[in-house]
């Protein structure tokens, strides 16, 4: 007689249900991807970091908007009687703007010159302009402390077209003629390349929202993966969803949080500009902004890699400060040296991974970068993003079930897992 022993239910399975296993585990990244962007999303700490910082982007931008709409307003004491110097003031306060013009100048008639000091002194006046003293003519701006710069640069205009117009007349020629052939204009060779002082606010810009965005994400993730191998959770994971799944899932879900807020941040630092005097820039800061979007796609999914890595490092959150300082260094090291960066250093840099990320699009915003110069670049970049992704995967895998002490990098690396 032939006896069987029962098997007991348990984990083995027929191979339709393997099959279906191992068809739900092909899809296990998409369930981790969204998982960590609903729980960053949701994320109070995260929440309210973007919304204070769109709150000051846009607080800039309105600040500069209203010091480009702001009008400023100067009262002008002159003598009573003294025509000159009254049609002085009235010929500054219409000195056209792309002259050094644009504020508003009005006169005050004051008795004598006693009233005039005491207009001063009261706050009645901003400044008083009478003849020098002496027989070589000329004028005095006089304040009760220094005469505003943009007073005087006005007033002075006037003064020196005033004074030509009758000279010219005592001489029995005309002003035309006496300045003919002696307008300047300007022009550069790199057609409509963006001036220095908006081209270096312009990569300011751009290497701030590099750094929010990597650093600030990319400790999100380290601290996710650290927490949930500090409380076995991961070994639970580990069970369900492939290690390789697992770190693709945070990698992705990371990226498009942080690169969704990356464009937030753009989108309202444009919305705003157009409201500033630097209005004009924006279809090419436009064009720089989108270059600036790909690259920081494919170089923080290099990066992600490397700080998940970090977080599988780590056996406890206080190891984090030491498993991350590399790409913390890195990361500013990249801040600090794109936005002030000029000449042969920006355009070496300009093909660094990560720092390209900030420096091409910035050539691309002055005109230096030929047409094909990002796209090179983005290659490198790319290739960049490959090998850290690769080499991360493997050491993620080795580093992430250990526990009992923070891992070293060749410790994870030559750990198969």
């Amino acid at each position: 007689m032939t006896t069987t022993t029962p098997t007991r239910p348990g984990p083995q399975v027929d191979d339709r249900d393997d099959a279906r296993v191992d068809t739900s585990t092909r899809g296990a990244w998409r369930v981790v991807m969204n998982r960590e962007i609903v729980v960053r999303a949701l994320n109070r700490t995260f929440l309210v970091g973007l919304l204070v910082s769109v709150a000051i982007i846009a607080a800039l931008a309105g600040f500069l908007a209203w010091q480009g709409s702001k009008t400023d307003s100067f009262t002008v004491a002159v003598t009573a009687g003294d025509t000159a110097a009254t049609a002085a003031v009235e010929a500054a306060g219409a000195v056209p703007e792309d002259q050094g013009g644009g504020a508003e100048i009005d006169t005050v008639e004051v008795a004598d010159d006693a009233a005039a000091r005491t207009a001063l002194t009261d706050g009645d006046a901003d400044a008083w302009l009478h003849p020098a003293d002496g027989s070589d003519g000329g004028w005095v701006l006089t304040g009760e402390s220094d005469p505003d710069s943009t007073l005087t640069r006005q007033l002075t205009t006037a003064v020196a077209g005033q004074t030509l117009e009758t000279n010219a007349e005592a001489a029995g020629t005309s002003v035309a003629e006496l300045t003919a052939g002696g307008t300047l204009s300007t022009d550069r060779l790199d057609g409509d390349a963006v001036d220095s002082q908006t081209l270096f606010f312009a990569s300011f810009a751009l290497a701030l929202l590099f750094f929010i965005g990597a650093l600030g994400s990319g400790q999100m993730i380290a601290g996710s993966v650290v927490e949930e191998k500090q409380s076995r959770l991961v070994e639970i994971m580990a069970t369900a969803v492939p290690l390789r799944h697992l770190l693709a899932g945070k990698i992705l879900g990371s990226s498009v949080v942080a690169l969704a807020q990356n464009v937030v941040f753009a989108a309202v630092g444009l919305v705003a500009l157009s409201f500033t005097p630097t209005a004009s820039i924006l279809p090419a800061l436009s064009t720089s902004l989108v270059w600036f979007v790909l690259f920081f796609a494919v170089g923080f999914l290099g990066l992600a890699a490397l700080y998940a890595v970090a977080g599988a490092l780590a056996s406890r959150a206080e190891d984090l400060q030491h498993t991350t300082t590399p790409m913390t260094m890195a990361i500013m090291g990249v801040y600090f040296l794109t936005f002030s960066a000029s000449g042969t250093f920006e355009t070496v840099l300009s093909y660094v991974p990560v720092a390209n990320v900030v420096s091409m699009p910035v050539r691309v915003l002055s005109g230096d970068a030929a047409w094909w110069e990002p796209i090179l670049s983005l290659l490198i970049l790319a290739a960049f993003a490959v090998v850290a992704l690769l080499v991360g995967e493997r050491a993620y895998r080795g580093a992430l079930l250990q526990t009992g002490g923070r891992l070293s990098w060749k410790s994870a690396l030559a750990t198969r897992a």
